[in-house]
This record gives C-alpha cells, structure tokens and sequence, in this order.
C-alpha cells in the first residue's frame, strides 16, 4: 500500500498541475460557490440531457453572465461535461454533491483552515499554529474547540466525527473480543465512543481523560443517554507532565488522539501511560497512516490534514508516517502485539502492551 514517490507525469502534464496550484483557491471557491448556489445540482436534475444556460440561471436565481462563467470554468474541472448548448453533471460534480467525505473536507478546509493557511509559512518557520488567531485567541485549537465561532465550529466537529464513526463499529468487536472492566479513554472528546462502548457492553466501566472544557460536553451527553453512573471523568492537560496520569484500567484507548502532539509529546504521553500498565493492561492506538493507504487520495487527504496541524492547530503535530510512528511507541517502552489495517476510512489499529 506505499505508493511510488517517483513522478511519472510527462512536462506538458507537470506544468499543466502547475497550474491547477496556481489558481488553487480559485478552483475551490468556484467549486463551493457552484455548490452552494445549487448551480450543480441544477445540472444534477436536468439528467443525461442536461439544461442550458437560460434554465440554470433560472433555477439558481443568478444571471446568465454569473452562470457562464462558472460553467465555463466548471467543464475545465470535469464538474460538468457540455453536448452543444447544454450541460451535464460529470464525474467530479458527481462526487462534490453526493460524497460525504468530500462534503466534509471541503466545508473543513474553508471553515476552519482557510482564512488561516495564508499564515503557513510563519507556522512553519516558528513552529507555533500562526493561522489560529482567526478562529480565537488560544495557544491551541484544544483549548477552543467549543467556543470557535460558527461555521468553524460545527465543520470542525462535522469532520472529527466523519472520520471518527467512521471506524467506531468496527472497532467494537476488537477491543471487546477479550473481556474489558474499565476502559481508559484518553481524549475522550465528545465522548462518542464511550457512548459506543456502554451501549455495546452493559458491564464496562468508562473513565475519560481530557481537558476539563471537553469532559464537560462529554459528561452532558453520556448523562443525557442514561449511562452517567458507568462513566468516571479525569480532567487533565496531557502536555503537563506533572498532573497525574489515570491509574487501573485494563484497556487504554487512544482514537486519532496521539497525532494531535508533536514526536516529543507523544513520547511523553506513550511513557506515562505505559508506567499507568502492567503486563495485563492492553493499549490500542488508532491512527491514519500516510504510508498505509490503500488509495492515493486517502495519502494526499492525510497528508494536506497534517498541514492543517502545523498552520491553525498547534504548530507542532502532524499525520505520522508508520515506521516514525512506531519508533515513538518503542521509545515510550511499548511493543506493538497486533496491526490490523484498513478498518473504517484507512485507519491502523496498533494492539501495544509494555515492552
């Protein structure tokens, strides 16, 4: 599942993707613009024999100038195909109406990344999340996930979950295939796995660890679901080596949570959980690995999401590739038992107990 880094593009083809960077934010605004107007699905319900340009400037409530240009820019996109007068969805509109994924990602990027990427070359010079301060005024995006303003907020969390339920289902029969009194859930979020978990198996006990501004959303919707005397609540700042870490569960979880710090952190992190263990606890670390996907459009997703970490998220963090992933496991005196790959959108299940 590695791909090729060596190009096979010919130099007609390589200054033609020259140019699709270049005009890079214009391709995505057009694109959300011929989204968000219905422009697309316009065309969408005309069917294979498509509508002209009067009729979509009809159904769009915009003119017939506002409409061309888009059309015309949309048959460069593959958006839409053109048969003489009349316009029909293409492959590409196909999948920016219908996928969910895409939907996601692309209401993520220009909600929460975009008026912050112009500040990517000051994150990566400083290591420190430059692009940020136009979603609020913290050192991270962990202290502020609850106060960002809207739109940002809703996408952010649109995007965590997609990726995150993603896999839950999956992962259920795993963790419970050997019995499982306590599960440790660090950074437990929302608490949507949690919520899994107790609705899953009526006997385990949950207990979250997390900053003490997420344990509350968690707390307000495990006891609004009816499971608030199963479920213990650790706040914490994981990056403060000096506040305790949970001690007594058997079963540690740790979902799309490590990628979040930098190589350092994590280390940390994976030292003092492995000191919370003994030679029967079992940790599962579920992560995306670039360099474990099966398509080359999952690679190059996780690989722009890492930019994201860098520019608006905390300046330091980023989408590990495996073997630099499981060297931090190995440093914080852990051993991998088990990998299971392609579970959910392309994420790696990593079985660890201590070394």
């Amino acid at each position: 599942m590695v791909k090729s880094n060596k190009s096979s593009l010919s130099a007609v083809e390589a200054k033609s993707r020259a140019q699709w960077i270049a005009f890079g934010p214009v391709v995505f605004y057009a694109t959300v613009a011929m989204r968000d107007t219905g422009l697309l699905q316009a065309v969408a319900d005309a069917g294979r024999s498509g509508a002209d340009l009067a009729s979509l400037a009809a159904a769009t409530e915009l003119s017939e100038y506002s409409t061309s240009v888009l059309l015309d820019f949309a048959t460069d996109l593959n958006l839409v195909s053109k048969s003489g007068d009349y316009f029909i969805l293409d492959k590409v509109g196909h999948f920016i109406l219908h996928d969910k994924m895409t939907e996601v990602n692309m209401n993520f990027t220009r909600d929460v990344c975009y008026q912050g990427l112009p500040f990517l070359e000051e994150a990566l010079r400083t290591q420190t999340p430059a692009g940020l301060k136009t979603l609020g005024p913290w050192d991270n995006i962990y202290e502020g996930l609850t106060e960002q303003p809207e739109p940002a907020k809703s996408s952010w969390f649109s995007f965590d979950h997609y990726y995150s339920d993603q896999v839950f289902d999956a992962l259920l029969p795993i963790v419970f295939e050997h019995p499982v009194r306590e599960l440790l859930d660090v950074g437990g979020n929302t608490g949507r796995w949690a919520l899994k978990c107790l609705a899953y198996n009526p006997q385990v006990k949950i207990t979250l660890m997390d900053l003490p501004s997420q344990l509350a959303v968690a707390k307000q919707n495990i006891e609004a679901a009816g499971y608030g005397e199963r479920v213990h609540y650790h706040p914490t700042n994981l990056l403060d080596e000096a506040q305790p870490f949970y001690q007594g569960a058997d079963t540690i979880w740790m979902s799309q949570f490590l990628d979040c710090f930098s190589a350092e952190d994590i280390v940390s992190i994976l030292r003092r959980t492995a000191a919370s263990m003994d030679t029967n606890t079992t940790l599962y670390i579920i992560e995306n690995f670039p360099d474990r996907q099966a398509f080359e459009a999952a690679s190059f997703s996780i690989n722009a999401t890492s930019l994201y970490f860098t520019c608006i998220a905390n300046g330091n963090s980023r989408m590990y590739y495996y073997q630099q992933f499981k060297q931090l496991i190995e440093d914080a005196g852990l051993r991998i038992t088990q990998e299971i790959d392609d579970v959910g959108v392309g994420h790696t299940v990593l079985r660890c107990q201590r070394a």
